[in-house]
C-alpha cells in the first residue's frame, strides 16, 4: 500500500541537502554495509531446476530504478475465456543463506528507506540492484507466480514455483501509457489495461480502495524551492492491481494451508476519519455526509493540486496496519486488509522489505503441499515485531522528510498570513492543534493564541517558524 512519495532536487552542499543528511545522522540510519555481508551478497546464488527463461518477461517500474522486484507476462488463456498471469518476483531467498550475515543485516534493516534525495537500501546494492534485480537481458532465480483468471478478472487457479526467468524489455510508466493510448502496444503489455480494469471493477465491488498517491518534488532554484505534484498514470494502477492480485492470491494460499503472514488491517476509527473530513473542507472538497470514503476517493483527480494533497493525507488511514502471524491451521481472528476488503499479503517487493522474502516460501511450501523450511518457522513468530519497528522508522523517516520539505518551502514566508483550516485540536491544550493550509498544501502544528482553537472551522493564521535545522514549521493565529 501506498505511502507518501517525496523526491526532491538538491544542490550539493544546500540547505536542503545538508539538513536531510542531518536527519541521517541523527536517526542513526544504517550507513555502509560490512565487509562479511558484502561478501555473501557477491556469491553465486542456488539456482532452481524449472527454466521459463522463453517467456518475454518485462518490468514496469519508474525510469531511474534498478532494483526491480517484479517482472510480468500476460496472455489470453488457450480456451478464449479469460487470462493468463505469469508474475515473477525476485527470489531473495537463493541468494541469503539464512543465519548468515547478509540475513542477519537484512533483519537489523528491515525495509529499505526512501529520503527525498538518496535511499537507504535493505541489501547491499551489487544484490539489489544487480544479480537479484529483474534485469533486462539477465537471467535471475525468480519465484514465479502463474494465476489464470476468468474472463471478468476473477482468479481462478494459483500456482507458484522457483524458475530462472529473463526478462526483455525495461519500461516505464510514461512509455506504457503512450503505447497503449496509441495503440502500439502489443498483446501482453496491450492486456494490461484489460486486465487492470477489470480489478479495478471487482476491487470497487468490494469496497477496496487503492491510493493513487501523487509523488511531490521539492525543486531547488537559486536558493528558492518549488512543490510540484507527479500525478501517477493509469498504467501505474494497473500495474499496481497486478501486484495486489498476486498479494491476495498469496493470502488465499497461506490461509487454506494453515500457516502464513497477512498484511491486516482493521477499520479506520471515527475519528482519523473526521479528521480526513476537516482536511477535506480545509481543501475545497465537497465529501457530503452520504458519500462514503471508497466513492470520494474515486472521484478525485490526482492532477489537481487540491486532490494530490488530499491523497496524500488520506495514507494516514493506513497507519494501523500491520502483521498477523498463524500457524498450525489456527487462523486468526482478523485475516483482512480493510483498504483492500480481503485477506492480502506482502510477497512482491522481497528486494525492498524482509516480510516477503518469508511470504513467499510459505506461498511455495503451501503450493507444494509441503511444510515450510525450518527456518521460516523459526524467525515467523517474532517477525510482526521487527517488521513493527521497521515500518516506525520509516514512518518517523516520512514525517521528519515531510517536516524538512515543508521548512524548505516556506523558509522565505515567515509573518505571512495563510488561509488554512484547523483540523486537530489537542483535548488537554485546547490553543494547541494542527492546521492545513489551503495552498501550499502544508499540515503544520498552530499554537501561540489566547482562544480555542475552532477545530474544523476557517482560520487566516500567521507563519511563525520555517526552520530547516529543526524542521519545524509554526503558525498562530493571525
Amino acid at each position: 500500500m501506498p505511502c507518501r512519495h517525496i523526491r526532491a532536487t538538491c544542490v550539493p552542499g544546500a540547505p536542503l541537502q545538508a539538513a536531510l543528511s542531518a536527519l541521517r545522522t541523527g536517526l542513526g540510519v544504517p550507513g555502509s554495509f560490512p565487509p562479511g555481508v558484502l561478501e555473501e551478497a557477491a556469491r553465486p546464488p542456488r539456482l532452481p531446476a524449472h527454466d521459463a527463461t522463453d517467456i518475454p518477461f518485462l518490468t514496469i517500474d519508474p525510469p531511474t530504478s534498478t532494483d526491480l522486484d517484479q517482472a510480468m507476462h500476460l496472455s489470453r488463456r488457450e480456451n478464449g475465456r479469460g487470462y493468463r498471469v505469469r508474475y515473477a518476483i525476485a527470489d531473495v531467498a537463493a541468494f541469503v543463506a539464512p543465519g548468515g550475515a547478509l540475513d542477519t543485516e537484512a533483519h537489523r534493516r528491515v525495509t529499505t528507506l526512501y529520503f527525498p534525495d538518496e535511499k537507504v537500501p535493505l541489501h547491499p546494492t551489487r544484490l539489489s540492484e544487480g544479480t537479484a534485480s529483474l534485469l533486462p537481458d539477465q537471467t535471475c532465480p525468480a519465484v514465479l507466480w502463474t494465476l489464470d483468471l476468468d474472463a471478468d478478472g476473477r482468479t481462478e487457479s494459483v500456482d507458484v514455483r522457483r524458475a530462472l526467468v529473463r526478462s526483455r524489455a525495461k519500461l516505464d510508466y510514461a512509455h506504457v501509457q503512450k503505447s497503449i493510448d496509441d495503440g502500439t502496444a502489443e498483446e501482453p503489455l496491450a492486456l494490461l489495461k484489460e486486465i487492470g480494469t477489470l480489478r479495478e471493477r471487482l476491487e470497487a465491488e468490494r469496497g477496496g480502495i487503492s491510493l493513487n498517491v501523487p509523488e511531490q518534488e521539492i525543486v531547488e532554484t537559486d536558493g528558492t524551492y518549488e512543490l510540484v505534484y507527479r500525478a501517477p498514470l493509469p498504467a501505474d494502477a494497473w500495474n499496481a492491481q497486478i501486484s495486489l492480485l498476486t498479494g491476495m492470491a498469496a493470502a488465499d494460499l497461506m490461509l487454506a494451508h494453515g500457516t502464513g503472514v497477512l498484511r491486516t488491517l482493521p477499520a479506520a476509527p471515527d475519528g482519523a476519519v473526521g479528521r480526513l473530513r476537516r482536511t477535506a473542507r480545509a481543501l475545497h472538497i465537497d465529501w457530503p455526509h452520504h458519500v462514503s470514503y471508497a466513492r470520494l476517493v474515486r472521484s478525485l483527480d490526482p492532477h489537481l493540486p487540491r486532490h494530490a494533497a488530499f491523497l496524500q493525507e488520506c495514507t494516514t488511514l493506513l497507519r494501523g496496519a500491520g502483521y498477523t502471524v498463524f500457524r498450525g491451521g489456527a487462523l486468526p481472528d482478523v485475516t483482512s486488509h480493510a483498504a483492500v476488503a480481503a485477506p492480502y499479503a506482502h510477497c512482491t517487493a522481497p528486494l525492498r522489505r524482509l516480510v516477503d522474502r518469508y511470504a513467499s516460501e510459505l506461498c511455495l511450501a503451501a503450493a507444494a503441499d509441503e511444510p515450510p523450511p525450518d527456518w521460516v518457522l523459526t524467525a515467523l513468530d517474532t517477525l510482526p515485531k521487527e517488521m513493527a519497528e521497521g515500518s516506525r522508522r520509516a514512518g518517523t523517516v516520512e514525517r521528519e522528510c515531510v517536516d524538512i520539505v515543508e521548512a524548505a518551502l516556506l523558509k522565505d514566508r515567515v509573518g505571512d498570513i495563510f488561509d488554512g483550516c484547523v483540523v486537530d485540536v489537542m483535548e488537554r491544550q485546547p490553543t494547541v492543534g494542527t492546521v492545513q493550509l489551503e495552498s501550499p498544501a502544508v499540515v503544520a502544528r498552530i499554537e501561540g493564541g489566547t482562544g480555542t482553537l475552532p477545530l474544523g472551522e476557517r482560520l487566516r493564521v500567521r507563519l511563525t517558524q520555517a526552520d530547516l535545522g529543526t524542521a519545524k514549521v509554526r503558525f498562530a493565529p493571525a
